[in-house]
């Protein structure tokens, strides 16, 4: 374009800059001819050989076979010399199947639960799931050692995928803490079974309740009195002084004493209503209820008529 005489030319218009994306440096292959990867890869494994990294044996409760087969490697003596587990009965447990078994409960800690638990799994060779109150999952330590023997939340929800969906053997106890905050004066009385809730769960999940009778967990470690203040000051259900800790000091009194043990297994229980179904009848539940927790209350009154000695049988 022409300018005028004095008039200094016009520059042209300069163009936008455009942003360019830097490439990333080449790689050079490493290890394995052709491979572009950052670690070396052993030049022995073909395509797809790597090994699989190892999984944790622990399943979606908790449960971990190697610490079950620590804990009965340790509870075995217990079980057999301190205790002297003797079962009646236990044919009537189902081999295969799922099944929801009810027993009664009691013992400042428990000696009944690890004893059905060991023994179903030693002679039966079924894992058992031991359904827990909530404040058992809250105890440090205490928690995560008795989610990984197989101790499961005891909620609706997971007792139905135990039994209907993954046919396995779950374990309840009915009278919750008010069975094993019982005191040596109260033993062998069974508490109400609450509102019937384990009877619901075995209709909806179409499994059998298999009862089960045990005597001398209450002598095993009995309650000489409860402490309340103390239990209402930690939030718990109550504060035990067992006869255990009278005779042997806080720390050695949590062994239990060597009751023998006993466990009668009564005739399972079916229920003759489709399974799956939105609601069941309430007094149909509670009458249910009401008789397995008799037919056990009863089993308990015989098996104590029979019984010699508390430490011998």
């Amino acid at each position: 374009m022409a300018t005028a005489p004095g008039q200094k030319p016009r520059q042209a218009p300069a163009k936008p800059k455009v942003a360019t994306r830097s490439r990333p440096p080449k790689v050079a292959p490493v290890g394995r001819e052709g491979s572009m990867a950052l670690v070396p890869v052993p030049k022995d494994l073909d395509d797809g050989a790597l090994t699989a990294p190892r999984r944790s044996d622990v399943d979606e409760w908790g449960r971990s076979e190697h610490m079950r087969e620590l804990a009965r490697q340790l509870y075995g003596p217990l079980y057999r010399s301190w205790h002297r587990v003797e079962w009646e009965g236990l044919e009537k447990i189902p081999v295969d199947g799922g099944a929801l078994l009810v027993s009664n409960h009691a013992g400042a800690i428990p000696s009944d639960a690890p004893a059905i638990m060991h023994g179903i799994e030693e002679e039966l060779g079924r894992p058992v799931y031991g359904l827990a109150d909530e404040i058992f999952k809250m105890l440090p330590v205490v928690g995560t050692l008795w989610s990984r023997a197989g101790g499961v939340l005891a909620h609706p929800d997971n007792a139905y995928r135990l039994l209907r969906e993954q046919k396995q053997l779950a374990l309840v106890f009915p009278e919750g803490t008010k069975g094993t905050g019982k005191t040596y004066g109260e033993r062998y009385h069974l508490r109400r079974f609450g509102r019937g809730g384990f009877v619901q769960i075995a209709m909806r999940a179409g499994v059998p309740v298999v009862p089960i009778a045990v005597v001398g967990a209450e002598e095993a470690m009995p309650i000489v009195f409860k402490i309340g203040p103390l239990a209402k000051l930690l939030g718990v259900p109550y504060v035990p002084v067992t006869a255990n800790m009278l005779a042997f000091g806080p720390i050695a009194g949590m062994v239990p004493l060597p009751a023998k043990i006993k466990i009668r297994v009564l005739d399972p229980v079916p229920f003759d209503v489709e399974p799956d179904q939105p609601r069941y009848s309430r007094s149909l539940i509670m009458d249910e209820s009401e008789r397995i927790r008799q037919q056990i209350q009863e089993a308990l009154f015989d098996m104590l008529r029979q019984r010699e000695s508390v430490w011998f049988g």
